[in-house]
């Protein structure tokens, strides 16, 4: 995982609408990278939609862009995207590779049962490209309130 303090590892990943994002071309901006395990689930979808909710909160008074991460299928972003009207990027991950890298794939709990899978994670990244924040393990309630405080921190 990214220590706080440390240049986040660049990627490029696709996103919904086609394009290839990369971090690194965002330098300048603080960037909200979460990692979640799949679109329409219950969580991800409360997730999603309290970044989508406070998105003004974080574009125009942070000047913040976020990037969602699954590994779902682009087809799979655009409907989630679409269904929930989510005004933020979807990537695609779909080897996992960069889960793997930032350390937010992996044996998890689930159901009382361990299992392989993404580890719902997020990450703040500061207009230098360095890890200002960082949540593993992310409870969906109130994750957005404290991202939205870590932000403002920046500014």
């Amino acid at each position: 995982m990214p220590e706080i303090g440390s240049l986040a590892p660049d990627f490029t990943l696709p996103a919904d609408d086609g394009s290839l994002v990369t971090l690194s071309s965002l330098r300048g901006r603080p960037v909200v990278v979460y990692f979640y395990p799949r679109d329409d689930t219950p969580g991800c979808t409360t997730e999603a939609c309290d970044f989508r909710d406070r998105q003004a909160q974080l574009a125009v008074g942070q000047g913040a862009v976020v990037l969602g991460i699954s590994g779902d299928s682009l087809a799979a972003h655009q409907k989630f995207k679409k269904k929930y009207d989510l005004n933020f990027a979807l990537l695609s991950d779909a080897d996992k590779a960069l889960m793997r890298a930032w350390g937010v794939f992996g044996k998890k709990i689930m159901y009382g049962k361990e299992v392989e899978g993404v580890i719902r994670s997020t990450f703040v990244i500061d207009r230098d490209g360095k890890v200002a924040a960082a949540w593993k393990k992310v409870s969906v309630k109130g994750h957005a309130d404290a991202v939205l405080a870590e932000l403002a921190k920046l500014s």
